[in-house]
């Protein structure tokens, strides 16, 4: 039995140029064509594919919006993501969605094969140039948020203040409750408005919150 295999490109050669190659092996067969992922997901209505090649940057739908919609709408037909050389981010959150392979756009026929017969059986297959990508591409996410992270570790004072602000306290009020000037106060909600990135008590009680810097 041929593996059905839909491909959404929005570039007529890559579409062509695939179909051409996965045609001349009788186990598989091109299901369908779509040129954005709005058309993608109105041919799933009808047809049903054993995987999808989908490509990363469309017009109106992209690929991760459209494997988005897949996940809310319950359907499991995996895919595989056609990529080129600068979209490691977009790689990275093709896998955190369930994509089960990449594969460059200038991929070899076999390893094409090779990559769909591992997403239909459930499996990720990663080419190792790809799969090295992956890695540094993570790698410099998870460093760039420890680096956030870092810059908004607050001192014990400014939780305090960052806190009292929190239930309705003035600068003065708080000024006098830990013994120290009105003037020291501003300057702690300064430091926490450049750790937090806000400008504004209001915003900096939200963000607080938000990542539990403070409990109220």
């Amino acid at each position: 039995m041929a593996y059905n295999v839909l491909i959404a490109d929005d570039h007529l050669v890559v579409r062509e140029g695939l179909k051409f190659i996965i045609e001349t092996n009788d186990n598989f067969h091109v299901l369908g064509e779509a040129e954005n992922g709005e058309e993608a997901l109105r041919l799933l209505e009808s047809l049903t594919p054993d995987v999808i090649l989908m490509d990363l940057n469309m017009p109106k739908m992209s690929g991760l919006e459209t494997m988005e919609e897949l996940n809310k709408r319950n359907i499991d037909i995996p895919v595989v993501i056609l990529t080129t050389y600068n979209e490691d981010e977009l790689m990275i959150s093709g896998l955190e969605l369930g994509a089960k392979g990449y594969l460059l756009k200038d991929t070899g026929r076999d390893h094409l094969f090779r990559t769909i017969e591992s997403a239909v059986r459930g499996d990720t297959l990663l080419q190792p140039e790809i799969m090295a990508r992956v890695f540094a591409a993570r790698n410099k996410r998870e460093e760039a948020l420890a680096s956030s992270s870092d810059q908004t570790v607050l001192s014990e004072k400014e939780r305090i203040v960052l806190r009292a602000i929190a239930l309705g306290y003035r600068s003065k009020e708080i000024a006098g409750d830990m013994g120290i000037s009105e003037r020291t106060v501003k300057a702690h909600l300064t430091n926490i408005y450049n750790k937090l990135g806000v400008n504004s008590r209001s915003q900096a009680v939200a963000v607080a919150v938000e990542r539990a810097i403070v409990q109220l």
